[in-house]
C-alpha cells in the first residue's frame, strides 16, 4: 500500500469518527443502504456493503427514457401496486445499472425492516425482488446534473483508476442518485460505482 493511500485511509477514519455508524444511515430522512468505507482517495472510495433486498426492473432504450420508465414502474410498486396494496417507504439512492446493449436496470433498495418473506409481491411481473449478497464496491461521488456522455467518461476513468490500484471492477457501472429532480445541481449527491471481484 502506498504511503499516500495509507494516509488517505487515516483521513477517512478520522472523518467518520463524528458520523453515525453504518447502521441507520440516512440522507434527508430517507434510509440508505449501510456501508463501511475501507479506503478513500479524494472523491473515490472503496466500500463494503451488507446484504440487502432490492426491487428492480430492466428496460431497453436510451438511458434517460429507460430510467424514467423503470422509475415509474418501481414507484408504482412502493406506492401500493402490490399484492397487499401496501405502501413501502422510499429509500435512496435510486440506482441505474448499465447492462450493455441498451438495457438499463433501475433499482430501489427495500427498507431494512422488510425480509424476502414480508415484502409484498409486485403486481407488475416485470418487477423482480432480488436479494443482493454483501459486496465491495469502488465508488466516486460527484454533484451536478450529468449527461450520459459525462457519466460514461466518469465511469471509464474510475474503472481505469481502480485497475491501476490492483482492483478488478466487475460488470457495467452503477449510477446512484440521492436527490429529487428539482434539487439544484450543486446540492445533488450522485455516484458512479463498480462492484469489485
Amino acid at each position: 500500500m502506498q504511503k499516500t493511500w495509507g494516509a488517505a485511509v487515516l483521513a477517512v477514519v478520522a472523518g467518520l469518527a463524528g458520523m453515525a455508524g453504518a447502521e441507520g444511515m440516512t440522507r434527508k430522512g430517507y434510509e440508505m443502504p449501510p456501508y463501511r468505507v475501507e479506503a478513500t482517495d479524494g472523491a473515490r472510495e472503496i466500500r463494503s456493503y451488507g446484504a440487502r433486498i432490492v426491487a428492480e426492473v430492466t428496460v431497453r432504450g436510451e438511458r434517460r427514457a429507460a430510467v424514467n420508465t423503470g422509475f415509474r414502474l418501481l414507484a408504482g410498486y412502493i406506492f401500493g401496486a402490490n399484492a397487499g396494496g401496501e405502501k413501502i417507504a422510499m429509500t435512496v439512492p435510486v440506482d441505474q445499472a448499465d447492462q450493455g446493449g441498451g438495457l438499463w436496470t433501475v433499482r430501489f433498495t427495500m427498507p431494512s425492516a422488510f425480509t424476502a418473506e414480508t415484502l409484498p409481491a409486485p403486481d407488475d411481473p416485470r418487477i423482480a425482488l432480488v436479494p443482493l449478497p454483501p459486496a465491495r464496491m469502488v465508488v466516486e461521488g460527484f454533484s451536478g446534473i450529468p449527461d450520459s456522455a459525462g457519466m460514461e467518461a466518469r465511469a471509464s476513468a474510475l474503472a481505469d483508476w481502480a485497475r491501476a490500484k490492483g482492483l478488478t471492477p466487475e460488470g457495467g457501472p452503477v449510477y446512484s442518485f440521492y436527490d429529487a429532480p428539482w434539487t439544484p445541481g450543486p446540492m445533488r449527491r450522485n455516484e458512479v460505482g463498480f462492484t469489485l471481484r
